[in-house]
This record gives C-alpha cells, sequence and structure tokens, in this order.
C-alpha cells in the first residue's frame, strides 16, 4: 500500500507519497492555489501507477482542509481524515505538512478516518458538532440580539438572500452568474480565501454585477480544531485576497464552516469586527441528489427572511446551476423578491 497526504499552505497545496516504512514512494508535488483538478489528476496518476504494481493508494488529509475530499472521493481516490490528536502541531498557517498526514496512515490507518461523497468531511464527528452548536446556544442568541449574528430572524416582507459558499469555481461560478444576470437577482458569496486568491477573475465579475462578496475562510477548516490565532489568520487572508480582487477593506460578513462553532470560537468571533451568517434553507445540493431535488427543497423550506445556502464550489456544481432558474422562477412566482444578505430586512 502507499499513502500520500495532500496539505493546503498559503499559496496552494502540497502532495507527498510514502511506502509502507515511510519513506518517499514519488517525488513531492507542489500545486497553486484554485488547481484542486490538478491534484485530483495527479493522484489518479500515482494510484494508475501503483496499481500496475500491485498497491493501492489512501490519501490523508486533516480537519482544516475541507476543499478538496468532494472532489477526490468522487474522481475514485480512497480518501481518510487525521484528525488532531493523531497528528502534529500545526505551522502557524497551513495543515499539518502533507508528509505527516501520510505518515499518520503510515503508523495506523485505522486512526485515521474513512471519507466518502455522502459523508463529506467530517465522518464521525457529527455528533460531536451538534453537541458543540447545542453548547453555543446562548453564545449565538446574544450575538443575534446585538446584530452580530444573522439566522433564523423572520419578516413580514417577502424576501429571501440566495448565498453560495466555497468558491470562486470556474466554470459553475461563471454558469450561476449567468443566471443571475439573466433574472435581475442579486446574491451573496461565501469564498474561500484559496479560491479567491486563484480566480481574481470571478470575484472581479461578482462585484460588478453588485453581488455581495463575504468570507468563508481560506482552507474551509472545521473552526473548534483551530486556535484563537489561526482562525483569525483564516478571517485575515482571505480578506486580504478579496480586497486584492475588487478593493476595500475586505468583507465584514463571514460564514463559518460546516456551520462549526463553539462558544469559545463565538466569542473569538464576537471580538472581531465581522457578522456571522448562518442559514435556514439547505438543500444539500453539495450531495448532488439532482437539480430537481435542489429546486424542490428550496422552495419547500422557504419564507420570508430566509437565508437560501447553495454551493458554487467545492466540486461539480452543475446541478445547482441547473436548479437555480427553477429556484428564482418559483419564488418570484410566490410573489418573493431577493436581497444580498447585506440587504435583508433585520428585526
Amino acid at each position: 500500500m502507499r499513502y500520500s497526504g495532500v496539505a493546503w499552505t498559503g499559496s496552494g497545496y502540497e502532495v507527498a507519497v510514502l511506502d509502507e516504512a515511510g519513506r518517499p514512494a514519488a517525488p513531492g508535488a507542489r500545486f497553486a492555489a484554485g488547481r484542486v483538478r490538478a491534484v485530483t489528476e495527479h493522484l489518479l496518476g500515482l494510484q494508475r501507477e501503483f496499481a500496475r504494481a500491485g498497491e493501492s493508494l489512501v490519501t490523508v488529509i486533516d480537519s482544516t482542509n475541507g476543499m478538496v475530499d468532494g472532489a477526490l472521493c468522487r474522481a475514485g481516490l480512497a480518501m481518510y481524515r487525521a484528525d488532531p490528536w493523531v497528528l502534529p502541531a500545526r505551522p502557524a498557517f497551513g495543515s499539518v505538512p502533507a508528509a505527516d498526514l501520510a505518515a499518520a496512515a503510515v503508523r495506523d490507518l485505522g486512526s485515521v478516518v474513512r471519507l466518502g461523497v455522502d459523508t463529506g468531511t467530517l465522518a464521525g464527528r457529527s455528533a460531536e458538532m451538534v453537541a458543540d452548536i447545542e453548547a453555543s446556544v446562548d453564545e449565538l442568541e446574544l450575538m443575534r440580539r446585538a446584530g452580530r449574528c444573522l439566522w433564523a430572524d423572520p419578516c413580514e416582507r417577502p424576501v429571501v438572500a440566495l448565498t453560495f459558499d466555497d468558491g470562486p469555481n470556474p466554470p459553475y461560478t461563471g454558469r450561476i452568474l449567468d443566471v443571475l444576470d439573466r433574472y435581475g437577482v442579486p446574491a451573496t458569496f461565501f469564498c474561500v480565501g484559496l479560491h479567491a486568491l486563484a480566480h481574481r477573475a470571478e470575484l472581479e465579475r461578482m462585484a460588478a454585477a453588485g453581488h455581495q462578496i463575504a468570507n468563508h475562510t481560506w482552507s474551509h477548516p472545521y473552526l473548534p480544531d483551530l486556535s484563537r490565532g489561526e482562525l483569525v489568520a483564516q478571517l485575515e487572508r482571505t480578506d486580504e485576497a478579496i480586497a486584492a480582487a475588487v478593493g476595500g477593506d475586505g468583507p465584514r460578513m463571514f460564514r463559518p464552516p460546516y456551520g462549526g462553532r463553539t462558544p469559545e470560537v463565538l466569542s473569538w468571533l464576537n471580538e472581531l469586527d465581522t457578522t456571522v451568517v448562518l442559514w435556514d434553507v439547505e438543500p444539500s445540493d453539495w450531495a448532488l441528489p439532482g437539480a430537481q431535488a435542489i429546486t424542490r427543497a428550496v422552495l419547500e423550506q422557504a419564507r420570508p427572511g430566509a437565508l437560501i445556502l447553495m454551493h458554487d464550489g467545492g466540486g461539480d456544481r452543475s446541478q445547482t446551476a441547473e436548479a437555480l432558474p427553477g429556484v428564482i422562477e418559483g419564488l418570484l412566482g410566490r410573489g418573493y423578491e431577493f436581497a444580498r444578505v447585506d440587504g435583508l430586512p433585520r428585526p
């Protein structure tokens, strides 16, 4: 068996491959930000090479890297997640190095968690996440009352906000922007820094069309696994990448990946100059249920003041782009208007 690790950095991704003795089994490789497809092709090539020699390949990420496992799983790679308690400390900015991720699986494959298309990056940790969210209810309510968190705020006016996470991600971001342009509908894009760094043209197009651009971290980590300094760096680097593309000081709204939070994480966010944005409507388009299912789920769940969560990044989002006209036409037919998140009526 061969073991690969995929790490993220301030400029892109790194891949390392080890054999069963923990020795390098292939040259290390680096990929620029936004080159998830190139990472996928590189690993598939290694998988074919090792298969000819009768060896299989497993690939390991950590919980601070939520932007590659979906595409790699769908490509047919065996993906695993190594959690902080089986890894060495992370650097100041970046995941655990790729070789250390691979080494965790070399030491004990049972210590890392198998991922799948249907499970998402946090496979096996859903109960923990739910418990952390439940423990955060009081802190979140205080933030809502102070106007520092937007979520589940119904209003009398029939207006909703379309939001798209995890991009920019060509060509799907462009297809979604085409649909929004066609209907003259504003939206809010919660962008990942690693993608914002790579796809400036998409950010420029969002800004030119009047869409809101917001922060979704640099690498899509599970926030409870970060220190305060790591969280601040994730937000600041992403703000800088967006500001470099479209000007200004960067976003003032932030969506936590997976909605992950603890009372401590919320207290850190409350200290920063940002408003946390969650969601009310989730059609689970990331799981690729089909365009009709996405449209139907949005229309069934929508209500005045709703924040609708969809995705333009994280893999193939053709179903989301295909579903979007039906979502818009269905809501317009029910008398709804559309607003950016910062334009939603607040109680």
